[in-house]
């Protein structure tokens, strides 16, 4: 489908985005752009992605593009790739804005949700993503603490791990617990986020590539500009 076919199309998936975008750097570019959407916007700490290692619909395989470009791929960006597991027949990325991810857990209640979760002090960034990946490779599933990372709300992290009595309300990303409102509002706007890059990318496949905002960028991709 081309570029001018999905214009006008309200919600866009990579599905649609991949044949766009004929160049092997550009298409794993824009791949990691459209995850990584709500970070460069400032309204995530972090983002999973999870990367298979076989053949895309549109003929390429993202494994082997992040093995390619992935070291140089994030320059500029301020985002950080951390590996949580890769076994060759996938990879599961823990991307995050430093800034924000360092805020995050200098939070009285997300470290008082980390310690009754077992991690240990220091609840420094290099001592929580070490024991995180060490979950995530145990095999026993996601951790249930893993919407904190994300940047779910506390009370529906709490909830969903039986430590506070909060009536099921509905499901997003994620499952919301008592009053929904406010989980609601960021669930739109994770929404809106990865939407507004996924047109983005549409329109850059559509025209030439713009510069990078920062001013020293140097060896990253355009797609991976924050946008605040």
């Amino acid at each position: 489908m081309s570029a001018a076919a999905i214009h006008d199309s309200k919600q866009l998936g990579w599905g649609q985005l991949a044949p766009l975008f004929i160049d092997e750097r550009a298409c794993i570019a824009a791949f990691m752009a459209l995850e990584t959407a709500e970070i460069l916007d400032g309204v995530k700490p972090a983002n999973l992605i999870n990367v298979v290692n076989r053949p895309q619909p549109c003929g390429r395989n993202l494994y082997l593009l992040w093995k390619k470009y992935g070291d140089n791929l994030l320059v500029d960006s301020g985002l950080t790739p951390s590996v949580m597991i890769d076994r060759g027949e996938s990879l599961l990325l823990l991307v995050y804005r430093d800034e924000a991810f360092t805020a995050l857990l200098s939070r009285p209640n997300v470290m008082a949700v980390l310690r009754r979760a077992g991690y240990q002090a220091p609840l420094d960034k290099d001592s929580v993503l070490a024991e995180l990946g060490a979950r995530l490779q145990a095999g026993r599933g996601f951790p249930h603490e893993i919407g904190v990372f994300l940047g779910y709300p506390l009370k529906d992290v709490a909830a969903f791990m039986g430590w506070v009595s909060l009536p099921f309300s509905c499901q997003r990303l994620w499952k919301i617990y008592g009053d929904p409102r406010r989980s609601l509002q960021l669930a739109h706007s994770f929404s809106t986020c990865r939407n507004r890059m996924a047109h983005r990318l549409v329109h850059q496949a559509r025209s030439s590539r713009r510069p990078c905002k920062h001013p020293g960028h140097t060896g990253g991709h355009p797609f991976l500009c924050a946008t605040n």
